[in-house]
């Protein structure tokens, strides 16, 4: 389906307006596949975020600052997110042993059993672009990248 078709707009300023708005479109539609796929593990994309940049900083530690520098989204509030995986006990939080006034944040055995889990659905996660050809997914990245190109 066109973004046309699918948002019932069939005039755009031009053609620049057309891709921000399916931009806008797209991302919604891919939440909402990401968010029913980690669902079933009880997580939410923000808390998935978290898991994977710790996992990829394993088995050293990360701030609350440093998440947040490393999130995809630069909104979520980082610290009631870590607390809740806190809860769910999938990440560990400590104090700092070099910086008292910091806490350290680790994923926890949990967490990397969970992400092992998600690991196994990543084809669920692959199926989504998956009509498009190996090409089409790496220009697509170009093309993504290049936008974030101009500041």
């Amino acid at each position: 389906m066109s973004i046309e078709k699918d948002i019932h707009q069939f005039d755009f300023r031009n053609d620049y307006q057309r891709a921000c708005v399916n931009l806008f479109y797209t991302h919604g539609w891919l939440m909402e596949k990401i968010k029913s796929i980690l669902s079933a593990e009880d997580i939410t994309p923000q808390q998935y975020n978290i898991l994977r940049i710790l996992r990829g900083s394993y088995p050293n530690p990360l701030s609350t600052l440093q998440i947040r520098d490393r999130m995809l989204d630069k909104m979520s509030d980082t610290s009631r997110i870590v607390d809740r995986l806190v809860a769910k006990g999938l990440v560990n939080k400590n104090t700092s042993l070099t910086d008292k006034r910091l806490v350290d944040i680790t994923i926890s055995e949990a967490g990397l059993t969970l992400l092992d889990r998600l690991e196994e659905k990543n084809y669920e996660m692959d199926s989504i672009v998956g009509n498009l050809s190996m090409e089409e997914a790496v220009s697509l990245s170009s093309l993504l990248d290049k936008i974030r190109e101009r500041k």
